[in-house]
């Protein structure tokens, strides 16, 4: 390692609760379009999956009508 390097521990970290709050909600709020944009990459990967291997959904059609 290089001389000039120092090792640092954090013991405490101070954040004010109304603060903390206030980011905790900011990331729900966040969380709400980022799980459209993760659903809508997913749709999109299985229809491409489902194209390229040929999937037959009548056969799931079938077996659950009867």
């Amino acid at each position: 390692m290089d001389e000039n390097t120092q090792k640092l521990v954090v013991v405490d970290l101070r954040i004010p609760f109304f603060r903390l709050v206030f980011f905790l909600v900011k990331l729900s709020l966040a969380a709400i379009p980022a799980a459209f944009i993760l659903a809508a990459l997913a749709f999109v990967l299985s229809a491409l999956l489902n194209v390229l291997f040929g999937g037959h959904m009548d056969m799931f059609m079938r077996r659950w009508s009867m």
